[in-house]
């Protein structure tokens, strides 16, 4: 269990001097992730640290995060400190545009590393880029949400980004919101049939 510790932290110190990529030139914080790493009931991967995750170096802290924390608990009856949460990318991109290819892949090491230190059963992908970058797959969001999928052995949940339900406010049914309410009660299922 040491070793796994010291390995984590090592993983983690990499990542803040992380020179990869020109996103290390314009981050305040990168934003390696948290939660548990014994026994996560998921991880959940977003895209990229956005301004206030670039501020504090914590992911989904923001309006999104918000969100995403009111999703997990009040829709699906999933405790946040019980998730581990990342991003593709360590680093926010100006602008908070969508990392590019080359970034992605920049960081690609340290999330398979997560991936592989954490080993989920289930792993939430939230919006297109986390999805298509681990999915390998140009197919969008609207198409993959709410599917249950198989990345090397492990269930992939494509859902959609909770900074995506911010912009678009229907309830109406089919709208993002409503189908997002669906995929949650999906996702709790999942993760509680396996304890």
């Amino acid at each position: 269990m040491i070793e796994l510790e010291s390995i984590w932290q090592e993983l983690e110190a990499r990542v803040r001097i992380c020179q990869n990529c020109e996103l290390c030139k314009t981050r305040h914080n990168t934003v390696f992730g948290e939660g548990p790493t014994e026994n996560p009931l998921c991880v959940i991967v977003g895209e990229a640290p956005g301004a206030d995750e670039d501020t504090t170096g914590r992911p989904f802290v923001g309006k999104a995060g918000e969100l995403l924390t009111q999703i997990l608990e009040r829709g699906g009856n999933i405790p946040r400190d019980k998730v581990y949460i990342t991003n593709v990318v360590k680093c926010r991109p100006p602008e908070n545009r969508n990392p590019t290819q080359s970034e992605q892949l920049a960081c690609s090491e340290f999330l398979e590393a997560q991936l592989l230190l954490l080993r989920p059963k289930i792993v939430v992908t939230m919006g297109n880029v986390p999805t298509q970058w681990l999915f390998k797959t140009k197919a969008g969001i609207t198409k993959l949400r709410g599917q249950w999928l198989d990345w090397r052995g492990i269930k992939l949940f494509p859902m959609f980004h909770p900074s995506y339900l911010l912009r678009d406010p229907s309830r109406d049914k089919n709208s993002p919101k409503y189908l997002t309410w669906l995929d949650i009660r999906e996702l709790h299922k999942k993760i509680f049939e396996r304890e």
